[in-house]
């Protein structure tokens, strides 16, 4: 628009066409809107699992329950912060020592574990102190003999 042709001071300027209403009766569907009409009319989301049903868990307050819900429907453990992990691991010693067949490659094991223990120490995470203790060997050692008859 030029200087002729703009209205003088004070006059209200046209808006653009993009910022006027739609006439009455015409109804915009967008690209979107036309897919999932379309895919209604088809019939693609007849017979849906779940289908009238509430879904599950949504009033629990808790906003990761979806994240639980499909480590659970897959069968994965949640991940757990470093200092309960190693507390799991040093509780399922024997469960990790069970399909061992050298005492050696079973000291190794418990060393290893005891020493991700001490560096757990050396540098905590921020957060609560949680008591993770080392593993006695000769005692473990003893228990994974009996257990595995060697």
């Amino acid at each position: 628009m030029n200087a002729e042709e703009r209205p003088p001071d004070g006059e209200e300027q046209p808006k653009p066409r993009r910022w006027r209403k739609w006439p009455p009766g015409i109804v915009f569907e967008g690209w979107i809107d036309r897919q999932i009409r379309e895919a209604i009319e088809r019939g693609e989301f007849d017979n849906l699992p779940g289908a009238g049903k509430p879904i599950p868990n949504l009033d629990d307050n808790d906003e990761n329950w979806w994240i639980k819900s499909k480590l659970e429907r897959e069968g994965i453990k949640a991940p757990l912060p470093n200092a309960l992990a190693l507390r799991r691991e040093v509780e399922e010693i024997q469960r990790a020592l069970a399909d061992v067949r050298s005492e050696t490659e079973a000291r190794e094991i418990i060393d290893d574990l005891n020493a991700r223990v001490r560096e757990l120490y050396l540098h905590r995470d921020r957060g609560p102190l949680i008591v993770v203790r080392t593993v006695a060997v000769e005692p473990t050692i003893q228990e994974w003999r009996r257990r595995s008859g060697g």
